[in-house]
């Protein structure tokens, strides 16, 4: 799958430098640009193509909700991801009638970071060589892949800490069938039940992706990876 470009634009270099750092450490993305003003963020827009700008709002030229704006008014298929620190709920209400994907406060950490990137590219892969729906719950599902739901919250029994240990196994091995229950419990020092259950809770929120691997005496085993990147 073609990685996910994209533009890093705020106005410290420092933190722009932490976002382009973080953007490279997901994956299935890549920067395209960083850019520490409106002119410069429009300049590599025009120049080059970009997926995805993770914008902060408040920058020395402009705000970036006119780069929002610019997007829309161009027909662009580009989106947006606001990263910034403004709070104001009518600032909120304009980023969502200009279409900004996501809105991310800072400071945060990676792990909600790599949360919106990830349920950004699971959204956008729904629509590779899609040409139209078939029925409302095919829709609402693809809004609903953005958007934060009570369904996310982790079941009983199910802690944050291990479920990122989870996922950073596999997405740290390259093995194209990914990894078993059992392989991933000997990676971050759980039990074979306990992982399954991490796992298996990742499936079915879409975020991993079950397969039978076969190559072993007996019964084949199921492998697990990433659902993207």
């Amino acid at each position: 799958m073609t990685a996910i470009r994209v533009l890093v634009v705020d106005d410290e270099p420092l933190i722009a430098e932490a976002h382009r750092a973080y953007t490279e450490k997901v994956g299935g993305f890549e920067v395209a640009g960083v850019a520490h003003t409106a002119r410069d963020a429009m300049a590599a827009l025009r120049a080059g193509s970009v997926d995805l700008v993770l914008l902060d709002l408040n920058l020395p030229d402009k705000h970036g909700l006119e780069i929002a704006r610019a997007l829309r008014a161009a027909g662009s298929g580009t989106d947006v991801l606001a990263v910034t620190s403004a709070r104001d709920i009518t600032m909120v209400r304009q980023a969502v009638a200009l279409g900004v994907t996501h809105y991310l406060l800072k400071p945060f950490t990676f792990a909600a970071f790599r949360d919106k990137l990830d349920r950004y590219a699971r959204y956008r892969s729904q629509f590779l060589g899609a040409v139209e729906v078939a029925a409302q719950h095919e829709i609402d599902r693809v809004i609903s892949t953005l958007r934060a739901t009570p369904q996310d919250a982790l079941p009983k029994g199910l802690d944050a800490h291990t479920l990122d240990l989870v996922l950073a196994a596999l997405r740290e091995t390259d093995a194209p069938a990914g990894l078993s229950a059992a392989e991933v419990a000997a990676r971050i020092g759980a039990s074979r039940v306990t992982a399954r259950r991490y796992l298996e809770h990742l499936a079915d929120s879409g975020r991993v992706l079950r397969s039978p691997r076969y190559g072993g005496p007996g019964r084949p085993e199921v492998g697990y990876r990433p659902a993207h990147g």
